[in-house]
């Protein structure tokens, strides 16, 4: 009884503990101007951190997220706007990089392409039915094949009568 009451406790309390975000930024990063640190923290929560692939930089632990980070931080004190910061961080890792990819042609095609998939499966089965259903009713008798058939019917009743 005592296990099941710690399971019923320890489960839900350990998946709300690792759903919060990280929240990996450390007191060395932080910025002393909280206008800076603010534009910083808008950036960083749009980068995606390439080792962990879902997680912004912002909450990500790894180094890799540590350098981006500080790489922002280090353009918005130069004087970079956000766009130029964005703008270099892609420049050098790739689109890759944006938790929310920007509309282009490339992720055009890739949201549009289950939607054509759809449609070509769909007009696939449609043309498939309507081929079945056409070659089903076109098949026309002979003039012979239908004597046969009379014939054969004809015999079969004279049997079961």
């Amino acid at each position: 009884m005592r296990k099941l009451a710690l399971t019923l406790f320890a489960v839900p309390f350990l998946a709300l503990l690792f759903a919060l975000p990280a929240g990996a930024v450390t007191p060395d990063e932080i910025l002393d101007d909280p206008v800076l640190e603010q534009r910083a923290r808008d950036i960083s929560a749009g980068l995606r951190c390439l080792v962990c692939q879902n997680q912004s930089i912002d909450d990500s632990d790894a180094e890799l997220a540590k350098d981006l980070r500080v790489l922002v931080r280090q353009r918005l004190v130069v004087g970079d706007s956000d766009n130029e910061v964005i703008g270099y961080i892609v420049s050098r890792y790739g689109e890759f990089v944006l938790l929310k990819p920007r509309l282009s042609s490339k992720t055009i095609v890739l949201w549009a392409m289950p939607v054509i998939l759809l449609a070509v499966g769909f007009g696939y089965v449609l043309l498939g039915s309507r081929r079945r259903r056409t070659s089903a009713s076109a098949t026309v008798l002979s003039v012979e094949e239908q004597s046969d058939i009379k014939k054969i019917l004809g015999s079969r009743e004279g049997d079961q009568l």
